[in-house]
């Protein structure tokens, strides 16, 4: 039940996000890799666009949290499943009178 809870309030809080918006500014190495690009090659033409249209700095940085965050969650999920089959295997039974 409190994993269930965790995960409904980390939703929340990144749909709270994105209907609030906000005018922070959050600057990454994506914009300074465009900046980059076009300073080398004028005439470039990206390989492909986005499919959402670009969103405020603040929602880009509050999408990319709860990634890290879900992925984090897979991760400890993984290593605590694969913890507990090797302590499963390696644990003798009790013996039986």
């Amino acid at each position: 039940m409190v994993p269930l809870l965790l995960v409904a309030g980390v939703v929340a809080l990144v749909a709270l996000s994105l209907f609030l918006g906000g005018d922070a500014e959050f600057t990454g190495t994506d914009n300074q890799a465009v900046t980059a690009i076009q300073e080398q090659d004028p005439g470039y033409q990206p390989w492909f666009t986005s499919l959402l249209p670009p969103l405020s700095p603040s929602v880009e940085s509050g999408l990319f949290a709860a990634q890290a965050a879900i992925g984090g969650g897979i991760l400890g999920y993984v290593l605590g499943r694969l913890r507990g089959r090797h302590q499963a295997r390696t644990t003798t039974p009790p013996e039986q009178p």
